[in-house]
């Protein structure tokens, strides 16, 4: 069984990988439906396999949270850097 760190890693070393969180979630819950059928559903494996699941969507929700949303000035200082409203001023 591949623990919770184990895949991360995996993510995150290879940026160029065409793996992403989305996928791991999808293999760990295979995964772990494949170990709760052969080990039943209250065994110790079984709930570290979900565990790993619920583990990988925090990770996504952290990300999502994570990244910045960029405010209409801001893209419309992108946009037209010359505006005046643009302009910073070193003091």
């Amino acid at each position: 069984m591949t623990s919770f760190n184990e895949i991360l890693v995996a993510i995150n070393s290879d940026k160029n990988s065409t793996k992403t969180i989305e996928q791991a979630i999808l293999e760990a819950i295979v995964e772990a439906r494949t170990t709760c059928e052969q080990n039943g559903s209250n065994s110790p494996n079984c709930a570290v396999a979900w565990d790993i699941v619920e583990e990988l969507q925090a990770e996504k929700a952290h990300q999502k949270q994570a990244k910045h949303c960029k405010t209409a000035l801001e893209t419309y200082c992108e946009m037209y850097p010359d505006a005046l409203e643009c302009l910073v001023y070193d003091l």
